[in-house]
């Protein structure tokens, strides 16, 4: 089996590779987006507080002395600390911005303002400056005043109302913080097609994505059938809204998930699972039947599928050409062939607790391929690179880290 790609690039590439993004974002939406611009190649400089993203803190687990949740969503970042109660911090910022391509932050409504940044000011220093905020329900509306977390959006887009195992049982969220993550992605893609126009126009403007409309999006589905036929869609465990049989099966040693809703991969499974008799039942002649017939569909092919293991059941329906897959869990997914072949498990060097694994990119480009190329950094270690890249003088860095308005990483 092929082992994770170490990544030792030494020039920045990618599509995006010449942008400058700062990231005045903590935690994991504006992150996650800040993540996405620097594998496809963007300089992106995370300004943290002098006591660092809240994300810092986000142990156990830890890899050394550096949270794992930190070093999952800053990686491929350089990193400044700054003082902005200190007005000396304010204008080394405000320097920033005005030399910047991209800015993306998740701070509280009003906090650009009181520091005299807003995006009035900013775009009027720097009319091509791309504006992101990420926002717990957007910047406008009877909630753009409330915070937000991924838990309250998860909740509040009917996301959890169709989550679990079934009608009647308690309401359960997404296991993984998906629409913290999803307004990253969101963001990411807003800010690329606001570069797009910029190219055509020479103006930067304003993105507004929210932890609300990211989980929004994920009921696609759900919100087609609510639309049309006013009633509310429950969860179905593993089983989908409108095609049958697509879902989890317990196998005589683990799980499988089979997707066999089409009639033609339905023919196939009942060849597969030997129960040609399923293809004459009535209950079971469409999709539309199944869907309706769904229980008594999957007590029938369960008593089947218990019979064997996953690997053998596998080995059939690939041969069958079925789609169908394992239920890996997560450190089953990051030995499976495919994710490392994909690159998408990857190992960096961290300045301090050696090397450390993260999961790449997940876009793959022909000509400008993303990369992953260094851990997350240090609070504050690149500093003093770049306020010397801004240019400030030595002895002005000296007096900034002196007087706490910029923290590095050796007097951190």
């Amino acid at each position: 089996m092929e082992g994770p790609v170490t990544v030792d690039t030494k020039t920045k590439s990618g599509p995006l590779a010449g942008m400058r993004v700062i990231e005045l974002a903590h935690i994991m939406a504006g992150p996650a987006c800040g993540v996405m611009l620097a594998d496809m190649g963007a300089e992106v400089i995370k300004v943290e507080k002098p006591t660092g993203d809240d994300s810092r803190r986000f142990v156990p687990p830890a890899v050394g002395d550096e949270s794992a949740a930190y070093m999952m969503m800053n990686r491929n970042k350089r990193g400044i600390s700054l003082n902005l109660k200190d007005p000396a911090g304010v204008e080394v910022l405000r320097k920033m911005l005005a030399e910047a391509d991209v800015v993306v932050e998740n701070y509280r409504k009003g906090t650009m303002e009181k520091l005299g940044l807003s995006y009035e000011v900013l775009s009027a220093m720097n009319p091509g400056l791309i504006y992101c905020e990420i926002s717990g329900f957007g910047r406008t509306g009877p909630y753009g005043e409330r915070g937000g977390f991924d838990l309250i959006a998860q909740g509040m887009s009917g996301l959890m109302s169709i989550t679990g195992e079934g009608p009647g049982r308690p309401p359960v969220k997404v296991a993984a913080p998906i629409s913290d993550i999803n307004a990253g992605i969101l963001a990411a893609m807003g800010i690329c097609a606001a570069l797009a126009n910029r190219l055509q126009t020479g103006c930067g403007q304003k993105v507004d994505t929210s932890l609300y409309e990211a989980a929004i999006v994920q009921t696609y589905w759900q919100s087609a059938i609510a639309f049309a036929t006013g009633q509310r869609p429950e969860p179905l465990g593993s089983a989908h809204p409108i095609n049958a049989p697509y879902q989890s099966f317990q196998t005589s040693d683990g799980w499988i998930n089979v997707g066999a809703a089409n009639q033609s991969n339905w023919l196939r499974f009942l060849e597969v699972i030997n129960a040609p008799e399923l293809d004459h039942d009535e209950r079971f002649s469409s999709n539309a039947a199944r869907q309706q017939n769904l229980s008594e569909l999957i007590g029938l092919l369960n008593e089947q599928l218990v019979k064997d293991t996953t690997d053998n059941w596998l080995r059939r329906m690939e041969e069958a050409g079925l789609p169908a897959g394992p239920v890996n869990d997560i450190l089953q997914m990051h030995q499976d062939p495919q994710a490392l072949a994909r690159q998408m498990i990857v190992d960096v060097e961290h300045p301090t607790v050696g090397t450390v694994k993260s999961i790449g990119h997940p876009v793959k480009f022909s000509k400008t391929p993303a990369s992953v190329d260094h851990a997350a950094p240090l609070l504050g270690q690149h500093s003093r690179e770049v306020l010397a890249e801004y240019g400030f003088s030595e002895s002005r860095i000296e007096e900034l880290i002196t007087s706490g308005a910029v923290i590095a990483a050796d007097r951190a």
